[in-house]
This record gives structure tokens, sequence and C-alpha cells, in this order.
């Protein structure tokens, strides 16, 4: 996973709102708190669309509407429709009037008006009152609810929706519509918490099974483990596996199920052709060796969209009404006007898709991207998103599309699905006999997170106590960790213990379990140690750098210091290296005994050829100090402290 938020507005308030407006879970930053900012160059989703009156015409139902103030960046369409179930229009910005089509099986409507720019969607506003209406039959919704990266995020807390009330949730809105679709844009499994990564993954793709999803793509954590492992995940699952821009599918077929480069999937006269595509950052973000399949071969992911659109005409050909892509890729930022990542990028790209769904980065976004509409939804089931399609079964055009997402708050009322939720418990029980152990309490809470993620972007407590009790168990002049491998806070607000324990936001001390830290280590990576030169560590710190703020590469460390401008030119962004006492480590051949991990001893995270694998030794499991130094704090009577920032890391610039 990588966040790479980087905002750049006019003014210096302007992007701190901006940032604290992603940090509270906006989607999409607003430099003001409406469009009339736009003159002095702030940027915002448009104002709400004005005065929306609707009534019944030959052919539907025609709104009208007035646009709000003047939005910057400008208008690109409006979007007219009625909720799940109804028959979407999507217009040109000059439009103030449109026709929706009544969609087969509907007999009411009140019909919504929202503006779309390149930066979202904005609010909607409804037409005054609901109209009866005749349902026409050449109009065909078909509704598609998706999510993406859920990293294993099975069970309810303060911010995740959890898997039996989304099971729930699903089987209701696809009372909307016969033709309803549930799909997913990879990552559903890897980094996650221990009641999914303690069972080697099964219990979420049962909890998939049973929210009946119909497809997935692959995100990079599908590859946090070997083959084999992927290839008993496709076994379990009752859905099917696409993927369009892998060099070979034939590793992924199991004893029971394969994966196709694209998929179709029939439901209630409806044919929807799935398409998926991974990010290409896979090889550089998973275990080397993961993608390999035989001796000197592995699976190459290909960056541009040429065979993804390829197999988006074939599945047209194959029969497919609409086609929609699933691609493990994200919105990075909005930046003077324009939404810019990869997902904007493979959108404005694809041609004849009724949808683009994105992943990998995950910060939400919906907006118009050329034809077609694109959406990402929040990581670990904190949301899902619904998107209406118009479809005219006698032209076989898509009349228009409709994108919304669901929160957890507007499920509130939505009971549990019975059968996921005794699942959930089953291996909740079993995981508390494992995990509810106390290993000691803490002074206060290890952050995690945030815009840029504190991990990902700077020191940070979590990473500082890591990295020092790694230095202390194996006894080497430094340490280097990624900050990717930081999973949550501490107390962790994704494990959910079985015994009562004592957690913010109540007063310190907080209980710390072995759960908590398998929730914050959840990889299962090993230690290991081995030498480094001057030259080497100065490469892996601009490597750790080269993709600031917010990629997972970002190192914590220990047994020096060192400072940086992310600014400056690629290969010149480290300014400084020092041992602890302020003497210069340079650039040179002297060697440094060094702890790592092993992933990055073997190249991950873009660390190749920083670490000298000849001289390397494979330990425990990495978080193995740490959870010793709390036991220790909780043998002597004392609670762990949160310990201050020291300065190790220091960002000049950026």
């Amino acid at each position: 996973m990588r966040l790479p938020i980087r905002l750049k507005l006019s003014t210096a308030s302007a992007a701190a709102i901006a940032v604290g407006a992603l940090a509270a879970g906006v989607g999409v930053p607003s430099a003001s708190g409406s469009s009339a900012g736009a003159a002095q160059g702030s940027f915002a989703v448009p104002e709400a669309p004005i005065s929306v009156t609707a009534k019944v015409v030959a052919g539907g139902v025609k709104v009208s509407w007035r646009q709000g103030s003047a939005a910057s960046p400008a208008v690109t369409n409006f979007v007219v429709h009625g909720g799940p179930g109804s028959c979407p229009v999507v217009v040109s910005a000059r439009a103030r009037s449109a026709v929706m089509p009544i969609a087969k099986d509907r007999s009411s409507v009140q019909p919504s008006v929202q503006a779309v720019n390149a930066y979202g969607y904005s609010p909607e506003t409804q037409s005054t009152r609901r109209l009866k209406v005749r349902a026409g039959g050449n109009y065909r919704n078909i509704q598609i609810l998706q999510f993406s990266d859920f990293h294993g995020a099975l069970e309810a807390s303060s911010s995740n929706i959890g898997a039996a009330v989304l099971d729930s949730a699903f089987e209701r809105d696809r009372r909307y519509s016969k033709s309803t679709f549930t799909a997913v844009s990879g990552d559903s499994i890897g980094g996650a918490p221990p009641i999914s990564s303690a069972f080697e993954e099964r219990p979420t793709i049962e909890a998939l099974n049973l929210m009946k999803v119909d497809v997935s793509t692959f995100g990079n954590h599908e590859h946090d483990r070997d083959l084999a492992h992927l290839r008993r995940m496709i076994d379990l699952s009752n859905f099917k596996w696409t993927v369009a821009n892998y060099s070979t599918l034939a590793p992924l077929k199991g004893k029971k199920h394969g994966t196709s480069s694209y998929v179709i999937v029939n439901r209630g006269g409806v044919k929807v052709g799935f398409v998926g595509m991974n990010t290409p950052e896979t090889k550089d973000l998973v275990k080397p060796g993961n993608l390999s399949y035989a001796a000197g071969k592995e699976i190459a992911i290909g960056a541009g969209v040429g065979s993804v659109q390829g197999k988006i005409d074939a599945a047209r050909k194959a029969g497919a009404d609409v086609v929609i892509a699933l691609v493990h890729q994200g919105w990075s930022s909005n930046e003077a006007g324009k939404a810019l990542g990869p997902l904007i990028t493979v959108a404005g790209q694809l041609r004849r898709v009724a949808g683009v769904y994105g992943g990998h980065t995950h910060q939400p976004y919906r907006s118009i991207v050329g034809p077609n509409p694109a959406v990402q939804t929040r990581n670990s089931g904190q949301q899902y998103s619904r998107l209406q399609i118009c479809l005219n079964r006698k032209t076989g055009k898509i009349i228009g599309a409709a994108a919304e997402e669901v929160n957890r708050a507007e499920l509130a009322a939505v009971r549990p699905d019975a059968a996921t939720a005794k699942m959930v418990a089953g291996y909740q029980r079993q995981l508390g006999a494992k995990y509810d152990v106390k290993l000691g309490s803490v002074n206060g809470v290890f952050p995690r997170g945030g815009t840029p993620p504190v991990e990902r972007s700077g020191e940070t407590p979590m990473g500082d106590i890591t990295a020092d009790a790694l230095r202390t168990a194996y006894g080497t002049d430094l340490v280097i960790t990624n900050g990717g491998g930081i999973r949550d806070s501490l107390p962790s607000t994704g494990y959910i213990p079985n015994v009562k324990v004592v957690r913010p936001p109540g007063p310190a001390p907080y209980d710390v379990l072995l759960g908590d830290i398998m929730t914050v280590y959840p990889f299962s990576s090993n230690a290991s140690t081995t030498t480094m030169t001057g030259q080497q560590l100065w490469k892996a710190l601009e490597n750790g750098v080269s993709k600031w703020p917010g990629d997972g590469r970002f190192p914590q460390i220990s047994g020096f210091r060192f400072s940086f401008n992310p600014d400056l030119a690629v290969g010149s962004r480290v300014l400084s290296v020092t041992k602890p006492d302020g003497t210069p480590i340079a650039a040179d051949a002297i060697e440094y005994t060094v702890t790592t991990l092993s992933y990055m001893v073997e190249g991950g995270d873009g660390y190749i050829g920083c670490f000298n694998q000849t001289a390397a030794k494979i330990h425990g499991p990495y978080e193995e100090p740490l959870i010793a130094l709390l036991k220790a704090d909780l043998a002597a009577g004392r609670v762990t402290a949160v310990p201050a920032l020291d300065g190790r890391i220091l960002r000049v610039g950026g």
C-alpha cells in the first residue's frame, strides 16, 4: 500500500485546510468552505445545484435545475438520478435540464441532481416531491456494489463496518435491482489483523463468500505470501478472480479454480463483464520470490493499459452488455485544480467501460474522468460504493451512471447477518485463547496514520521503540526497518479482545495484549542481521525517502541520525548521516553491522543492493524484541513510556 498524498494549493492556509479535510475523512480536499473562494485561487468540489424541479413527460421524468456558485475547478458534468434502482443520466456542464428514463420495475421516483468536477461530486439536491411513474421497457438498472483494500477487517470497530453488517447491507441493496453485482478491486487479504492473518487469511475468504461477492481482482497484498498460498485462497473462493496485466495466469490455477483475464456474470437478464488490473509496483512491495512460479520465472505485471483494454474489448465481443474495470491503483492528490494519481490516468485511458474502480492508496474518490465514472473507497471496510448504471437494452448504450459512497454511520440501523457474525465470533474465540495475553501497559497512544501517515513521513514513537529494541536485542551498530510495516496504533484499534482491557479514551495506562502487537505488525517478517557499508547506508536512505511522503519504504531507524530534503533531485535528497553523537558517517567502504528485515535484505521495498546478503543471518519475528521489552517492564512493575521524539530523522523542506 502507498499513500502518496501531496497537496499544492495556492496559499499555505489553503493547503493546511486541505490536509485537515483529508485527515478528517473528506475524500476531496477543499481550500475553502465554498466555491466562492475560486477567485482567490482555492479549489473545491462544486456546490450543490439549486432550484431542482421534476415533472413526468413522454420518455421519463424531465428534471431541471440551476447551477450553484461558480466552481473551481470548473463543473464538467451534471448527474441526474433517483437513487438505487434508478436510471441515471449524465449531461454536460452546459445543460440545465435532462429527461431521466424510468428503469424497469420502478413505479415512483424522486430525482436528484449533482454537479461533478475533477475533485468530485457536489452534495445532491433532491426535487421537492416523489413522482408516480410508469416503467419504460427498454431501460434497465445495473447496480454495482464495490469495495477495496478490505485487509481482513472482519470485526466491527469505531471506524470499520465489519463483515456481518456489510453482508446485510449488500443483501438489502440487492433488493433495489435484480441486476446487482458485487466486486472487489484488490487487497482483501494481507496486511490484516490477527483474526485473518493468524488463520492464513481463510476467514476473510469465507466472509467474502458469505457476502456473495461475484468477482475480485488482485492487489499487491494478495501476494504477501507465496503463490501456493494464493492458489489455496483461490480454491476457497466461491467468487471469480480476474486480472489482465499479468504475463501469465497459469501459476494462479488451483486444484478447483483458476483466474481469468476477464469474467462475465449474468444476473437479472444482464451480462456484466469484469476486467482486473493490479499495480505494477507489486514486485517492489512484496517479498522477493512471491511472484516466482518456476526456476528463473516470475509473473510480470504490466504498467500500460493495452492488455486491459484488449480484455475489455474481448468481454464485449463475448456478450457483456457492460464492462467494469477493477483497477488496484489509486487517487493520489488534488493539486491546483487537477486530480492526480494512477487511477486517474488509467480511467482517462480506458474506453468502452461503464465504471473504473480503484484501490491501493486507501483514499476515497468519486468523479467522472473523460467518459468514465471513477470511484475509490476507503480501506478496511470503512465504506463501500454503489454505482447505478442506466442501460438502454434496445440500443445497447449506457445512458449514464451515478456513484455514491455508503458510510458506516448510514448503516447504524442495519442488523448484522447472523451467519457471518457467527463465523467471525468463532474465529474470535479461537484467537482469544492465543492473543488475549497481557504483555504490559503503556502511558499513552503510539500514533499511526494521518495525512501524510506519520510512520511513512518522519520519525515516530512506534518506529523508535521497535528499532531501539531490535538494536538492543541483536547488538548491531544500526537498525533500519520500513514504516509501512506499522499497520495500527498501539494500543491497537483493530484488535478486539475477548477480555476486559483498559483502552483509550479513558485515562492511561493502557493494557497491551499480544493481539495488539500482532495487529500493529501483521506481516510475520523475520529480523535479519548483516552488514552494510557507509555507501550502502546512504543508498538505503535515498531509497527510503525517494517517494516521500506516504510510501511504505520510508525508514524507521536506530543507532544513527539523518536529515533529508524531499524537494531535491533524485540521489541527492539525503543531506547528512551521523552517529548519535554527531560523528559523520561517510558514503564510503567502512562496514557497519545492521539489523533489518529479511524482506528488505532481499531487496523488498526497493532496498536492492543495500545490504550484504551473503552475511545475512535470519532470526525470529522482528516484533519479538518489542514483546520482550513490554514483558520486562510488566515484570518490573513499570509502565512502558511512549518515547519522546529525539530528532533522529530530520526533514528539511518538503
